[in-house]
């Protein structure tokens, strides 16, 4: 609950039907199902486009909390820190939820393995595990706890499991086991290996069903989403956070900005007036491109590689989807800043993903293989770089209260997503 100070100055919140960002209640950003669902929220209105989604205009009116980016993590935040009398906003730029990192990725629930000790990305993504299997299992989002072999292929290779068994020990994750060549074999008989790890925590997951669920979630304790609502410029008067949105066309203030915009977060913290070189913030786009096979593997688990040195990736593994479709990826490609809406994947790196996939799965032919589909991955360490963990900081100490920056959020930000949004909702004193 606001003390009364904090509360000085909040107006009620008012939306008015015509042609600005799209704000969503229930549905909306996905389009309304019927003309009913309509007239019950706004009785008296006319609306000829009921499939459309909602369009409103924003005035320009003080928020408790803005949550700028709606992909899976935005998503989490919202439904952690909305609560009681809040008024919390979530703006997204695209015109629903969900459309750059989020709904590119390999959609596996991780453990939380590989990460240094200490790093938010080990114990976000240790807690996330834990919370988002409660979560789908209490709001009915598909997923199965499939779990992964980690395999290697060589003598150097089987050393390294040692190292990566000992990490995820120091990390806390308890259900990591040693499994011999032969287990392996039992387990997945098309599956080349000399030894591995098996994680049985390990998941595979519907993004978009977990995104629908936690945008019901901020919705139902009041929250709104305004779609096609991209933030231009950030103003701050030492109290309140005033955005302008679409180009100056609306207005919106807040006390407390949270940014959470994936791959434009830099852009949004740059915005607000920090030196995103000086402060590190500055994101190195990474694609990553998946292939399929036709004929498939028959495979029963996530297979994975024994991870690249260059800390950019996990290595091509091989995932399944709830359907049972078989994907390879993601590899690594560093891009221009200019090429981050380039999701195309070159045919020609088929040759290299055969190469890596027949380390351990033999029977996948050249021929077999063809593009799929592709992400890019907000990272914060560039080529050669150490491993950098996500930034998840609050900025009161630069002079800048009330702004939350979310900085380098790729994997494992799905896993970790619900423990990410009660991470900030401490940091923002909720």
């Amino acid at each position: 609950m606001l003390s009364p100070s904090k509360q000085a100055g909040i107006q009620l919140f008012q939306s008015y039907l015509d042609a600005g960002p799209s704000i969503s209640r229930g549905q909306a950003c996905a389009g309304m199902t019927n003309k009913s669902s309509f007239s019950k929220l706004f009785p008296g209105q006319a609306r000829n486009d009921w499939k459309q989604p909602f369009t409103f205009i924003l005035m320009k009116e003080q928020f408790d909390i803005i949550i700028i980016g709606a992909g899976v993590v935005g998503l989490a935040i919202a439904q952690a820190v909305t609560a009681g009398n809040l008024r919390v906003a979530l703006l997204e730029k695209n015109e629903s939820f969900g459309r750059e990192t989020s709904s590119r990725n390999s959609e596996v629930i991780h453990a939380g393995i590989y990460y240094p000790k200490g790093f938010l990305k080990s114990s976000l993504c240790l807690r996330g595990n834990a919370l988002l299997y409660e979560w789908c299992a209490r709001h009915e989002v598909a997923h199965r706890r499939i779990g992964k072999f980690i395999v290697a292929t060589n003598d150097e290779e089987c050393a390294e499991l040692e190292r990566i068994k000992l990490t995820a020990h120091d990390n806390g994750v308890a259900t990591l086991d040693l499994v011999s060549a032969a287990k392996i074999r039992s387990a997945e008989p098309e599956v080349q290996a000399a030894g591995g790890l098996f994680s049985p925590a390990t998941g595979i997951i519907d993004t978009h069903g977990l995104m629908k669920s936690f945008l019901g979630a901020a919705e139902a304790k009041g929250a709104i989403i305004a779609c096609r609502a991209e933030v231009t410029g950030i103003e701050f008067d030492g109290r309140t956070w005033e955005l302008e949105i679409n180009s100056g066309a609306y207005r919106v203030g807040t006390r407390i900005l949270i940014n959470s915009a994936g791959l434009g977060a830099d852009r949004i913290a740059q915005m607000a007036g920090i030196d995103i070189d000086k402060a590190g913030y500055r994101l190195k786009p990474c694609k990553g491109n998946y292939f399929t096979a036709n004929p498939a593997p028959r495979i029963h688990h996530l297979i994975y590689p024994v991870p690249l040195k260059n800390n950019v990736g996990l290595g091509i593994h091989a995932t399944l989807d709830l359907a049972g479709r078989v994907r390879f990826g993601p590899d690594s490609c560093y891009l221009a800043s200019g090429n981050i809406g380039d999701f195309t994947v070159d045919e020609s790196l088929r040759h290299a993903f055969h190469e890596s996939i027949n380390k351990y799965l033999p029977g996948v032919s050249l021929d077999a293989l063809s593009p799929d589909m592709s992400g890019i991955r907000p990272k914060v360490q560039g080529p050669g770089d150490p491993m950098m963990d996500f930034i998840i900081r609050d900025e009161g100490d630069r002079g800048m209260p009330g702004l939350i920056n979310l900085i380098g959020i790729e994997s494992p930000g799905l896993t970790a997503s619900l423990a990410i949004g009660d991470h900030v909702r401490e940091l923002a004193c909720f």
